[in-house]
């Protein structure tokens, strides 16, 4: 069994590497000191089909698979998580709640302009009391003359509150079911709307170019049409959304690795220490090895399970599995980069730092470690 890429994904890479290299690599420092949202940046990705890879050319996507997307993350990240977030949040939560559960009318009205990049989309889960336990949702929704009437609060959420966004598509109780458990549903919330209130970009410690809001809903009425899906199916949708974005988190996080091994190594060759190259040293070569090594296994793990999503085979695990190691993997990786560097690595001038900063919410974002450690052992039978 050969762990090798075909030729049209060989040359999908050299192609979202090329455009990372030329467009988003003289904007890194810009876009991680100043914050802003990289509205130019985001629209070339558009033009390329970057936004919409894994979508039928039909919704105005690029007809491609999720390995391409993975690979595509994967690129962005290399150079900056920022920009690479912000694909993912858009592609494996904003846009698949149209494609795996929308009317073709929702597919058409949303899911097209998102695929096209012309538009941004949001995934409303995370609440203030309602994290890892998705099921706490506290955010209701009644249906009200022909309209579903939204209160409560959604926080953390990726790119919600850009001047291209649509709108968000958020999770929300619209019921009881029998046994007295929560009914919940996935309804979109086009910005603009009366009562639906965006707050301010938040202060993050890395993704400083991203978009992550708070919002909240007061009395927010949208049309009965733009419930998502079954009514009460709400639950089993994000899980099943949520397996997607953990491979793409897992490939997010392999770029950030591959990153900031690269800055190492070339610093672990140049920099002289006792009369040689740094690298030379055994301690630093070790290291270096051993960032190699995670770097090809959860690559491994990511391709996998992108790979079984494709050929629609059950991968829950996997993209646990994926997102679980590559994260943790990631984490030590861009420790050790810091190590390398010294005391320049402390420095937020040297990319390392920033990879560093990036690097924790990825064990976070989309599902803790924890939470990851919980699908695999219930996978297994425990």
């Amino acid at each position: 069994m050969l762990f090798e890429l075909d030729e049209e994904k060989r040359l999908f890479r050299s192609t979202v590497r090329d455009f990372a290299e030329k467009v988003i690599r003289p904007r890194v420092e810009e876009l991680w000191e100043g914050g802003e949202f990289p509205y130019d940046i985001v629209r070339q990705m558009g033009e390329m089909g970057l936004m919409g890879i894994p979508y039928p050319e039909e919704y105005g996507g690029a007809g491609g698979d999720y390995l391409a997307y993975s690979i595509a993350v994967e690129e962005l990240a290399r150079l900056d998580g920022a920009i690479a977030i912000t694909v993912e949040a858009h592609t494996s939560l904003g846009e698949s709640s149209f494609y795996y559960f929308g009317t073709e009318e929702q597919k058409r009205q949303w899911l097209v302009p998102m695929a096209q990049g012309k538009m941004l989309g949001a995934f409303g889960l995370t609440e203030p009391e309602a994290g890892s336990d998705a099921g706490a949702t506290r955010t209701t929704a009644r249906l009200e003359n022909g309209q579903w009437v939204i209160n409560g609060t959604k926080c953390f959420i990726t790119n919600a509150g850009t001047e291209i966004t649509g709108g968000v598509t958020v999770t929300a109780v619209t019921g009881t079911k029998e046994g007295g458990k929560k009914e919940i549903s996935t309804i979109f919330v086009p910005n603009g709307t009366p009562g639906y209130t965006i707050a301010p970009k938040y202060h993050k410690v890395g993704w400083h170019a991203s978009d992550t809001r708070e919002l909240h809903f007061d009395d927010c009425r949208v049309p009965e049409d733009n419930l998502v899906g079954v009514r009460g199916q709400g639950f089993k949708q994000f899980l099943s959304i949520l397996d997607g974005g953990r491979i793409a988190i897992a490939a997010l996080a392999v770029g950030q690795s591959q990153g900031a091994f690269e800055e190492a190594l070339r610093y672990a060759k140049e920099r002289k220490q006792f009369g040689k190259p740094i690298g030379s040293f055994q301690a630093i070569a070790f290291k270096l090895a051993d960032m190699a090594t995670n770097i090809e296994l959860a690559r491994n793990l990511t391709y996998k399970a992108a790979a079984m999503r494709d050929a629609g085979m059950p991968h829950s695990k996997e993209a646990a599995m994926a997102k679980l190691f590559a994260s943790e993997a990631n984490m030590r990786n861009t420790t050790e980069a810091v190590h390398i560097f010294g005391g320049y690595g402390f420095m937020n001038e040297y990319a390392v730092s920033r990879f560093f900063r990036d690097a924790k919410i990825l064990e976070i974002g989309e599902g803790t470690s924890e939470v990851q450690r919980m699908v695999i052992s219930r996978a297994l039978g425990l």
